[in-house]
Formats: structure tokens, C-alpha cells, sequence
């Protein structure tokens, strides 16, 4: 009996270590959607012995109640936008890491290497920015575009044309420089002022989706939609008669970061990979795949003439844009009220 008490013991240790090794093999991605080619994560597999996966999203919001609903623990690393990174920060949902422990940390280039939502760059790295607007089908209409009337106190042509991208973070902030208020604000009129707004549109708006932007306009089943400004550049390539704005009144400024999650089943690798996205030639592969820009050094060598040349990545110089707000729990819970009323 002690012999095969010693057997079994024996046994559960291998069992073990072979979970062990199993999961050091691992890294389990959660990832917006169409945003990475798939090279980029073969390569990765490749150069470490790491089996990848990946979820998908379609908004921070979505994400967020993912993790909160009990995902938190199955990722390794997500990529939340900034105002997410300071919600989950927030609310614990990170871990923290050393700069030494990234090799290729000085990549990040001056202005994101120190963060006002991640300060001192102790969870999150830089993967790619860009702005958030709309585009108009010029075929369906001809006149100035760059206005947020165009989406708020549409012109007739488009009424009944638009798409609105599912995100509440992006909308609202969007309708609030549009009325000339400030994002996350605490005066009663200003909010009654922004709910009404958008109470009385949302009829003149054919649908919401973001993972649908670009294929609508594309398709030409909307006009004019909200989108990011990659997927706008993607959908003109795909030879949709579409042009970007940059509205007098300002438009979303982003960044979206590879965050270290907490209770990362596989750490390690977590930091293999974001230590292999601040590489330039990798992360230069996602730039041109997903027509944003990144925050790295070194990436302008690995870029397609296509990508530079982009209209949508050039925005004027005088032109105004905004990083959402995270904003306190009081006004978060009227802005809840708001989205859930503008969805029904």
C-alpha cells in the first residue's frame, strides 16, 4: 500500500507539472475585433512555443461587463482604450510590471510613455492610435461635412442613413462637443441638454454597430456613419466614395493599450508579447494592417506608402480632438440612464 500510496503521489506530481508546462505553452488573448492580422500572432507563436487565442470585442463597454461578468482570470492581456485603462485600474482589474522586465520599454515613444491614465506606464503598453469621427458617402451628399451636424441635425439627404457605433463612451463625448459642453459634466441643464439631444435623433439614425461601420458604407446601406479613422481608410481601399471628417467641433482622440490583466493564468508570456509588440517591425505589421498609428519608434522604415499617405491619418493642425473622460460614479450612472434610453 505505501509502494502504491508513493505510485499515486508519484503520478499527481507528473499530472501537475505536465499542467504546468501545459499552461507556461499558453497565452489567451482578449482583443477588439478585425485589429491584428494573424501573422503577427503566428510569429509570436513561433518565436516563443506559445499556443495563442483570441476573443473579440466590439466596444470597451462590452469588454469591461465581459470581465466583470467573471472572464477576468481566463485573459492574459486585453487592449482597452485610455479612458478604460483608468476605470479597470480603478476597479483592480490589473496587474503591474517592472520596465525592466520589458526589454524593448525605451521604444515607446515621449508622449506615451507617461500616461495621465496609466501613469508612469506601470500596467499598459502603447498598441495603436487614431481618432474617432464619421464618414460621408459623397455620392449622397455633397456639401460640408466637417460639422457634427452631420450626425446630430443631419441634412435631409441623410436622414434615416446613419449608423452610430455602439460604444456610450465615444457618443456621448461626441454629442457633448457638439453642443459645446463638457465631457463628464455635473450641471443638471447641460446633462438634461445632451439627453434631449440625442432622445430626439436617434430617429433620424438607421442602426448602431461598430463592428458593422465599415461594412454599411461599403455596402452603401448607410451614408454616413460613425467610425474610427483606420476603418474609414479601409472602406475607401475597398473603393466606397467616402470621406473622413474632422468636425470644427472636435472629434475622439484615442489610444488603445495592451494591458496586463490580473490573475493572468500566463504571465510570463503576457510580458513576452508585449514586450514583442513594442518591437517596430511588429507593430509596424498592425499599422498596416489596421490603417491606425502606433506609439513606437522606429515604425515609419516598416510602413507602406499607403498608410502614410492616409488622409484619414493626417488630421489638420488646427483641428480640435478630445480623449474620452472617465467620468465619477454619479455622472457614469446618468450617462448609464441615457445610453440604456437611447438603445431601446
Amino acid at each position: 500500500m505505501k509502494n502504491a500510496f508513493k505510485l499515486g503521489v508519484s503520478a499527481l506530481a507528473l499530472t501537475l507539472a505536465s499542467g504546468a508546462a501545459e499552461a507556461e505553452g499558453k497565452l489567451s488573448v482578449y482583443h477588439w475585433f478585425e485589429y491584428i492580422p494573424q501573422e503577427v500572432l503566428d510569429k509570436f507563436a513561433a518565436e516563443h512555443g506559445v499556443e495563442v487565442t483570441m476573443d473579440t470585442y466590439d466596444s470597451n463597454e462590452a469588454m469591461l461587463a465581459s470581465l466583470k461578468a467573471g472572464k477576468l482570470g481566463s485573459y492574459d492581456v486585453a487592449v482597452p482604450g485610455d479612458y478604460m485603462v483608468e476605470i479597470m485600474a480603478g476597479e483592480g482589474m490589473l496587474d503591474t510590471f517592472e520596465h525592466t522586465e520589458l526589454s524593448n520599454f525605451g521604444n515607446i515613444q515621449p508622449q506615451w510613455a507617461d500616461v495621465s491614465f496609466d501613469p508612469g506606464r506601470k500596467s499598459s503598453i502603447p498598441y495603436q492610435w487614431g481618432s474617432t469621427g464619421f464618414s460621408v458617402n459623397r455620392d449622397a451628399y455633397s456639401g460640408d461635412i466637417n460639422t457634427t451636424s452631420i450626425i446630430f441635425d443631419p441634412p435631409a439627404e441623410l436622414k434615416g442613413k446613419i449608423n452610430v457605433l455602439d460604444s456610450q463612451g465615444e457618443v456621448l463625448a461626441l454629442a457633448s462637443m457638439h453642443l459645446g459642453i463638457p465631457q463628464c459634466t455635473t450641471d443638471r441643464e447641460q446633462l438634461k441638454a445632451l439627453n434631449a439631444l440625442l432622445q430626439g435623433v436617434k430617429g433620424d439614425w438607421a442602426s448602431f454597430g461598430s463592428d458593422i461601420a465599415k461594412d454599411v458604407l461599403v455596402s452603401g446601406d448607410a451614408s454616413a456613419g460613425m467610425i474610427y479613422n483606420g476603418f474609414s481608410a479601409k472602406a475607401r481601399s475597398e473603393g466606397a466614395n467616402i470621406e473622413y471628417a474632422f468636425p470644427k467641433e472636435g472629434f475622439v482622440v484615442w489610444m488603445d493599450n495592451v494591458v496586463l490583466l490580473k490573475d493572468a493564468p500566463n504571465r510570463d508570456n503576457a510580458i513576452k508579447f508585449m514586450n514583442f509588440l513594442l518591437e517596430p517591425e511588429n507593430i509596424a505589421a498592425i499599422t498596416n494592417y489596421a490603417q491606425y498609428t502606433a506609439g513606437i519608434e522606429g515604425v515609419d522604415q516598416f510602413l507602406t506608402d499607403e498608410v502614410k499617405t492616409a488622409p484619414e491619418l493626417n488630421p489638420p493642425s488646427d483641428q480640435p480632438g478630445q480623449f474620452v473622460m472617465a467620468c465619477d460614479q454619479a455622472v457614469q450612472e446618468v450617462y448609464d440612464t441615457i445610453w440604456t434610453n437611447l438603445k431601446k
